[in-house]
């Protein structure tokens, strides 16, 4: 397996180059903050005009919609995504009677991993396997380190029709009528704050294949106050942040789309729109038509019976309805109690409380007598390590006289290691190591084909982690 953070060289020396007049960044030596993560994964993308404040309930007139332009489906859809070994991801059956799906699963990193490619791997966002995996490093996981892949989900309490978008955990629900007995779900990328996800109800207008990104005025605004000039329209490919599919919905600009930066997935970096990855969006947008419903909620506490058993959800409440944490678990609370007084069953309160506590989005049993957490998680099956993950990027090996650029500088391996990795996890790649050299540890992206493409990508660095990089020449001894 390609080791895309560590290559061995042999001994090199860097040669700095005095056209790009830049100098490498200082960045604290104990790690990058998650800030650095956010700005990784959530510039240049959005949909609609100005930032939204309110819910949209009411399913407003369409108009000045593209018309449909619908791609033939391929001979099966499920081809497009990774083929997985041991375990079920993205389509699950739905029992009778049951609220559940899916279960959970284990694997064991390699060198040269990382947590947003495993993700991605088994249809899980960022959010889901990190918070499920607290105190593993996302970007520099420790080879041996066993990861949790959190692929059990409570249905949303929504109709089963359409699609459901449950901004809470990120994650988005297809029921096909076609296949009533099954249900397709799906990481999502949201609105961050300020520019929320609406809630609400409404359909699918119009399918665009290869859209074309009009950038509204207040993003053009937001990135020219930094710099950074966007212009009025960007065409299709690898730096259109709508990706090759958009699904245009009927209330404001907001669409369902793919995303040049599939490692936003699972978090709140959007101008409101919902962004999947590639895989996944070319999928739903062949299962899916014009006129499919679709109903954004927020349910960060959900419940579901499996059996005899009564199982509990939780997630944090997304910022902009932290306000409302109390009023909903005091909400869950009574609810709980009803039903433990209809059924006939005892739920152990305490447990109620660690979960909620927790709120790693895990199912778990909440009545007397079942099992905790760490029983549930020594039960898991393994699942076997592919070969290569899915999508996952590989970092060429440098030759001499390759143009790079020489991003920063540290004396922490894993520091150097990690901003590798996001580097190379952007939108689109930027190929980068980190290299040993004179006891510290620097970072260098590339190679490039000439200093044009250098410069450019330099250009992003500084936009995204507010890095100066420096133009060098790669030199073999």
């Amino acid at each position: 397996m390609s080791k895309p953070h560590r290559v061995p060289y042999p001994p090199l020396l860097l040669t700095p180059m005095k056209s790009l007049k830049k100098t490498s960044a200082s960045l604290p030596h104990t790690g990058i903050a998650l800030p650095f993560v956010l700005l990784a994964v959530g510039l240049l993308s959005g949909c609609q005009l100005e930032p939204t404040t309110k819910n949209v309930l009411e399913l407003p007139p369409i108009t000045g919609f593209p018309q449909p332009t619908i791609a033939p489906p391929p001979d099966t859809v499920e081809e497009i995504q990774p083929k997985l070994a041991d375990i079920t991801a993205r389509e699950f059956a739905i029992a009778k009677d049951s609220g559940i799906v899916g279960g959970l699963a284990e694997i064991t990193v390699q060198a040269g991993d990382t947590l947003p490619d495993i993700a991605r791997h088994f249809g899980l966002g960022y959010n889901d396997i990190t918070i499920a995996n607290p105190v593993i490093n996302p970007w520099t996981p420790e080879a041996g380190a066993r990861v949790m892949l959190p692929l059990r989900f409570i249905l949303p309490d929504a109709p089963r029709k359409g699609i459901v978008l449950n901004l809470a955990n990120m994650r988005l629900f297809y029921y096909s009528s076609k296949q009533p007995d099954a249900v397709f779900t799906y990481p999502i990328g949201i609105g961050r704050e300020g520019w929320n996800t609406p809630l609400g109800q409404t359909t699918i207008v119009a399918k665009t294949v290869k859209p074309t990104w009009t950038v509204p005025e207040s993003i053009r605004r937001e990135h020219a106050a930094k710099g950074d000039h966007l212009p009025k329209t960007v065409p299709p490919g690898p730096y259109n942040p709508l990706g090759d599919y958009a699904l245009p919905l009927g209330f404001g600009n907001y669409l369902v789309h793919g995303t040049n930066k599939p490692y936003g997935v699972g978090m709140q970096v959007s101008h409101g729109c919902v962004r999947l990855y590639p895989e996944d969006i070319e999928v739903l947008f062949k299962k899916t038509s014009v006129g499919t419903p679709v109903r954004i909620i927020h349910q960060p506490y959900m419940t579901a019976w499996d059996g005899d058993m009564l199982y509990l959800e939780a997630h944090e409440p997304l910022p902009k309805w932290a306000g409302q944490k109390e009023r909903q678990q005091k909400s869950l609370l009574k609810q709980l109690r009803q039903t433990a007084d209809e059924r006939g069953v005892t739920v152990d309160w305490e447990k109620v409380d660690r979960i909620l506590q927790r709120a790693d989005g895990i199912p778990t049993p909440i009545l007397t007598a079942s099992p905790e957490l760490p029983e549930l998680v020594a039960q898991v099956p393994e699942v076997q390590h592919p070969e290569h993950f899915y999508g996952q990027p590989v970092v060429p090996e440098l030759t001499d006289s390759d143009l790079v650029l020489i991003v920063a500088d540290f004396d922490n391996e894993l520091t150097a290691q990690q901003l590798a990795a996001m580097l190379s996890h952007q939108g689109p790649p930027i190929p980068a190591r980190q290299i040993e050299k004179d006891g510290s540890y620097q970072v260098i992206a590339g190679p490039f084909k000439d200093q044009k493409e250098a410069e450019s990508v330099a250009h992003r660095i500084k936009m995204d982690f507010e890095i100066d990089a420096k133009l060098g020449m790669m030199t073999i001894q």
